[in-house]
């Protein structure tokens, strides 16, 4: 999704209990009761840990009644234990906490967190006409599954799932891709049918998350 304005922010992370945003991590927020959680610049790491991650948590467990935010970044400091202790708060959400992700690479993050929250982008000029950060073949094959007939989508699964090594990270990879293309399609036509093929790839991307079979939601999530 996009938005204009940096001072839409505060509106969008209201309504929902996690949103990364595309901007860079010093980005200053106009955020209420906002704590933050960045990499220890005392002991001189880019890293955050899961013990920081632990200690930031524990911030959200009282019972509020007004909203509160807490903000992560950059989201991509976060190692793999410390987005995985994130990951565990965050998929069971109390109301009026909400969890902003600022980053200038999401795909950095863990596809879990990714599938799990929304990605907004900064409509820049000419950002609508950038193409995705994927490498060359990742994007060519996000094109061919956008393109994809169910007649041929059978066999470009098993094109996909061939790989032996980390066949469901490449895949959740070209998705995500595909998914960028057809938010930029939509907001430079208006043209609903990218709306429904975007519905259709966000499903896709949500079931093969959750170690969904590769071949067969690869070709029944899509036809």
């Amino acid at each position: 999704m996009f938005f204009e304005n940096l001072h839409e922010i505060s509106n969008i992370v209201a309504r929902t209990s996690c949103a990364i945003f595309a901007i860079p991590p010093e980005t200053p927020l106009n955020l209420p009761y906002a704590l933050y959680l960045r990499p220890d610049e005392r002991k001189k790491t880019s890293i955050i840990t899961v013990e920081q991650m632990r200690d930031f948590l524990k911030l959200a467990q009282n019972h509020e009644t007004r909203d509160r935010f807490f903000v992560i970044t950059p989201a991509e400091a976060m190692n793999e234990p410390a987005a995985n202790a994130f990951l565990k708060t965050f998929e069971e959400p109390k109301p009026f906490y909400h969890f902003i992700l600022l980053t200038e690479t999401p795909n950095a993050l863990l596809p879990t967190i990714r599938s799990r929250a929304q990605i907004f982008y900064q409509k820049k000029p000419g950002r609508l006409d950038q193409a995705p950060t994927a490498n060359q073949k990742n994007l060519e094959q996000a094109k061919k599954l956008i393109a994809a007939t169910p007649a041929n989508l059978p066999q470009l699964a098993t094109e996909f799932t061939k790989s032996k090594t980390n066949a469901r990270g490449q895949i959740l990879t070209v998705i995500e891709t595909a998914i960028e293309l057809l938010y930029k399609s939509y907001f430079k036509t208006k043209n609903p049918k990218f709306l429904t093929k975007l519905q259709d790839f966000i499903n896709l991307h949500q079931n093969l998350t959750e170690n969904g079979h590769l071949k067969l939601h690869l070709v029944a999530d899509l036809c």
